[in-house]
């Protein structure tokens, strides 16, 4: 899977997720801090799943509809189990994910929006 990793997710996440084959790009590697808005623009160009763990991305994508290529939310997790649990979602939910989902994780509780389908409005 395609990932675009937050700064505050973590480089330790970025390096077990590519240790595990996937594909990471860091935000940190494309220079200053461009923000969360920049930052979904970014990963749905590349089509890249963003993890963050800022819930900033919730209020974006939720509320102002911005348009996103999957966003994996990890705003309680700590940094020693976000690899394998990073890891447990995409095995579970990585076909949703590519297709746009929104899974957060708090607690033990994974919830997976999928992206609602475009009304035909002719």
């Amino acid at each position: 899977m395609r990932f675009l990793i937050d700064r505050c997710a973590g480089h330790r996440l970025a390096v077990g997720l590519r240790q595990h084959n996937h594909d990471v790009v860091e935000a940190t590697q494309l220079g200053p801090d461009p923000g969360d808005r920049s930052l979904l623009e970014q990963a749905l160009r590349d089509q890249r799943v963003l993890v963050t763990i800022d819930t900033d991305f919730g209020q974006l994508v939720f509320q102002e509809g911005l348009p996103h290529g999957g966003l994996l939310r990890l705003p309680d997790v700590p940094p020693d189990r976000r690899i394998q649990l990073t890891l447990d979602v995409v095995a579970r939910h990585g076909e949703a994910l590519e297709a746009g989902a929104i899974v957060t994780v708090r607690g033990d509780r994974i919830r997976v929006s999928r992206p609602t389908p475009p009304t035909n409005q002719s």
